[in-house]
């Protein structure tokens, strides 16, 4: 989804890529000057057989028509712009609610690494949120099943033990220097993300692009503009 074109040559455009499983209805509420940027979705395309990341960042980046764009990625789609980002040059690279290297996976996901047991989860069991919400129980959670049934669309099998795989076994060693990373300090999926060079929203989750959208709407564009060479 794209807003409406108008002098396109002049406008910054910004491509942004949602989490893991996640369609791009999490960017619905972003919103940038339409005289200054032209916002591009980006969505998940099935994963080869074996294929890693930094592959699937190439064949990705086949969906990035614009010169020097920005890339915008959400939790697992973080990780994948800054794979992108070494593929073609980019404006801008900004990574939300996501990670810097594999030391800030968290402790379970470290294990399921070390001990390669990734491989033996019941995803499967992702492709039916209805048998999720039977058991969410209280309001907070009756909420959380709504936004899983709205924005979590790629329940493919496949595509879900790829993912994971990719998560936990990602080799980027050291924070990527030109990237922007924001993280919220409420984020209990990567609760390891707010050292170091990291922008931190108060009272963000992990779905803060969702229910901190209007900081975004208000940061990003600064953000974006922002000279990032030193």
């Amino acid at each position: 989804m794209e807003q409406s074109d108008l002098n396109t040559s002049d406008l910054i455009h910004v491509y942004m890529m949602p989490g893991m499983a996640a369609n791009p209805f999490i960017f619905e509420y972003i919103k940038l000057p339409e005289d200054q940027f032209q916002i591009h979705w980006l969505e998940w395309i099935p994963p080869l057989d074996k294929e890693k990341l930094n592959e699937y960042a190439q064949r990705m980046c086949q969906k990035v028509t614009h010169d020097n764009p920005v890339l915008i990625g959400v939790s697992f789609g973080g990780m994948l712009v800054q794979e992108m980002a070494h593929h073609i040059k980019c404006r801008k690279v900004i990574a939300i609610s996501s990670i810097k290297s594999y030391h800030e996976l968290p402790v379970h996901l470290k294990f399921l690494r070390k001990t390669k047991t990734y491989n033996i989860l019941p995803t499967q069991l992702v492709s039916n949120i209805e048998v999720l919400s039977k058991f969410a129980f209280g309001e907070m959670v009756k909420k959380r099943v709504e936004l899983y049934k709205k924005y979590l669309s790629v329940k493919d099998k496949k595509y879900l033990d790829w993912a994971i795989r990719e998560i936990v076994c990602w080799n980027q060693e050291k924070p990527d220097k030109q990237t922007v990373f924001i993280h919220g300090d409420q984020d209990l999926v990567f609760p390891h993300s707010c050292n170091a060079d990291t922008l931190v929203v108060k009272g963000g989750t992990h779905i803060m692009i969702i229910t901190k959208y209007k900081w975004f709407n208000k940061h990003l564009p600064e953000l974006i503009l922002e000279d990032s060479t030193q």
